[in-house]
């Protein structure tokens, strides 16, 4: 969701993991030249989303990354298996008075939030949430209460969350039994 600290706390894992920090949103804004606000302002929410389906799908084909996407970029099923299957999904729920606190708090960023922008941001997130909640849930490897205080304290718990999965999944698959080739001879 907006405001759930996806760019704060990737930035903070790509430090600790050694890997190279990317942004979805960033990477259109880098690629296309303006704001994401602009393109949806001439292609609406779908252009901007069509946008967002390309870049997930080239950067996620990346290893050595922590990526960021935007909180609607769940919203396209081609997302959701890309993500799902090429990544650790990280799903950061935060509550809506720390998702209002968070979005409002910064008026120029709001401004590279169009969907937040000149609408009542609690009753816009309270139904963000509404859709998109169940699909966070669907994908997610990890969910984890994003309500932090304390961040660096929060960062390296989430950090060992994440390194504690990938080895119980990298045992899972090995484990796994080998598929036979029917030519082999053996």
């Amino acid at each position: 969701m907006p405001g759930a600290g996806k760019s704060t706390v990737g930035k903070l894992l790509a430090k600790i993991f050694a890997r190279t920090f990317l942004d979805t949103d960033d990477e259109i804004v880098r690629r296309n030249g303006v704001e994401i606000a602009t393109i949806f302002e001439i292609e609406g929410e779908d252009g901007f989303r069509q946008r967002e389906v390309g870049v997930i799908d080239e950067l996620t084909r990346q290893s050595g990354i922590v990526l960021a996407t935007g909180g609607g970029a769940i919203l396209r099923a081609e997302n959701r298996q890309v993500l799902a299957e090429r990544g650790v999904v990280v799903y950061l729920c935060a509550n809506i008075d720390v998702l209002v606190q968070r979005t409002t708090q910064d008026s120029g960023k709001r401004k590279k939030r169009p969907l937040l922008d000149n609408i009542d941001v609690r009753e816009r997130l309270v139904s963000l949430l509404a859709i998109r909640e169940p699909l966070y849930n669907q994908i997610a490897h990890l969910k984890v209460d994003a309500n932090m205080t304390t961040r660096s304290r929060f960062v390296q718990k989430l950090a060992a969350d994440i390194a504690e999965f990938i080895a119980k999944r990298d045992v899972a698959e090995k484990l796994q039994p080998q598929k036979s080739n029917p030519t082999s001879n053996t």
